[in-house]
C-alpha cells in the first residue's frame, strides 16, 4: 500500500531533543529494541563536551525539554553531568531508564523539580520479563526503583511494551496503577530495529507515529539527527558533530526528511513530544481504551489511548 507523502511543514525549531547518548545496555532485549543496544556496544563518537555543546545550543535556539535515552544513558561516563548540564541552561530533562540499576546519588539528581523518569515494564511475573530483556534479575531490580521513584514522588512513566500473544500485558499495567504510578501506557511493539530482524521485515514509515520532527527530534551517538529514534533507518537529516542545530533545522534536508513522513488523521488535540517505543507510546495497542490522561505539562505521547488521543488513528 502506497502512503501519500504529507507537504512539507513550515521550518520551525523543535521543543523537544531526545539525546541518545549510548547505545550501550545492560539488558539485550533481542526482540523489540529499536536502538539494537546492548551490553557490549559502545557510546559512539560523541564526546561528553560535544552533548554539552548541543545542550548549550539547544536551549539558546528554543528547545525547552531534553530526553536522554540510549541504550542505557546511565551508562555514559558523563550521564549526570550532562543532565546537570541541562538543567543549568533552564531545560526541563526525561530521563529514560532502565531503572536496572541506579545509584545512590542520583535519587538526590532525579528529585529535581524540572526531572522526571521514563522506563519500561513487561510483564508482572518476573520470569516472563527477564526473558523479554534477556537479563535474570531485571524484573526484581526495575519494579524495586520503580517503587522507590514512587516512594519519593518522582514523577515516571511506566511504558508497556505488547510484544507476543498471551503477555501478561494488562496484569502489568494493573500492578504499575496499584503501586502508585501515574502514567502507565501501553504501546505495541514497532518493527525497527531488533524488532525489524525478529520479523524479517525492513523498517518503514508506517511505523512511525506521524508526527515525527514537528515538535521533535533526535540525536544519535554518532551525532545524526533524525525526527525521532524510531526513524533511525531513514538518511540522517545532518550531523550536529558537522553543522549547527539551527543550520540542520533550516536546511532543505530536515524539510525533505520530514515530509517524507505521512502524517496520520488526528482527532481530538492531544499531542505528543515523543516517539519513544519504550516510553511514550504513540500508537497503544489495539483494543486499549482508557480516558484521556495527558501529563501536567502536556507532554505525554499516549496520553489517551482512545481514539481521540491516538496520533496514529485511521478511519
Amino acid at each position: 500500500m502506497t502512503i501519500a507523502a504529507r507537504a512539507p511543514i513550515s521550518r520551525t525549531v523543535p521543543t523537544f531533543l531526545e539525546l541518545e547518548i549510548t547505545g550501550r545496555c545492560q539488558l539485550s532485549c533481542p526482540s523489540h529494541c529499536y536502538a539494537a543496544a546492548g551490553p557490549t556496544r559502545g557510546h559512539g563518537m560523541m564526546t561528553g563536551d560535544d552533548w554539552r555543546h548541543v545542550i548549550t545550543e539547544a536551549a539558546r535556539i528554543g528547545v525547552t525539554k531534553v530526553q536522554f535515552i540510549g541504550g542505557e544513558p546511565t551508562q555514559h561516563p558523563d550521564f549526570a553531568a550532562l543532565v546537570t548540564h541541562a538543567l543549568d541552561h533552564g531545560l526541563a530533562v526525561q530521563v529514560f531508564s532502565n531503572l536496572y540499576r541506579v545509584k545512590p546519588q542520583w535519587w538526590a539528581l532525579f528529585t529535581h523539580p524540572r526531572i522526571t523518569l521514563g522506563t519500561s515494564y513487561y510483564s508482572d511475573h518476573a520470569a516472563e520479563h527477564d526473558a523479554i530483556t534477556g537479563r535474570t534479575g531485571s524484573h526484581a531490580k526495575t519494579r524495586a526503583n520503580i517503587v522507590e521513584a514512587i516512594s519519593r514522588n518522582i514523577p515516571i512513566k511506566v511504558g508497556i511494551i505488547h510484544l507476543r500473544d498471551g503477555q501478561r500485558t494488562e496484569q502489568a499495567r494493573a500492578e504499575m496503577v496499584a503501586l502508585g504510578a501515574t502514567h502507565v501506557n501501553v504501546d505495541h511493539v514497532r518493527e525497527v530495529g531488533n524488532a525489524a530482524t525478529a520479523a524479517r521485515t525492513l523498517p518503514s514509515v508506517t511505523q512511525l507515529c506521524g508526527n515525527c520532527g514537528d515538535s521533535r527530534a533526535a540525536i544519535g551517538p554518532d551525532g545524526q539527527i533524525w525526527p525521532c529514534v524510531l526513524s533511525r533507518f531513514l538518511h540522517p537529516a545532518g550531523n550536529v558533530r558537522e553543522a549547527t542545530l539551527s543550520d540542520v533545522f533550516d536546511g532543505d534536508t530536515w524539510a525533505t526528511l520530514v515530509a517524507a513522513i505521512p502524517r496520520r488523521p488526528q482527532r481530538g488535540a492531544c499531542v505528543p513530544d515523543s516517539c519513544t517505543p519504550n516510553e511514550d507510546s504513540c500508537q497503544p495497542s489495539p483494543g486499549v481504551v482508557t480516558a484521556c490522561n495527558p501529563d501536567s505539562d502536556g507532554s505525554d505521547c499516549s496520553p489517551a489511548e482512545t481514539e481521540a488521543c491516538n496520533p496514529a488513528y485511521d478511519d
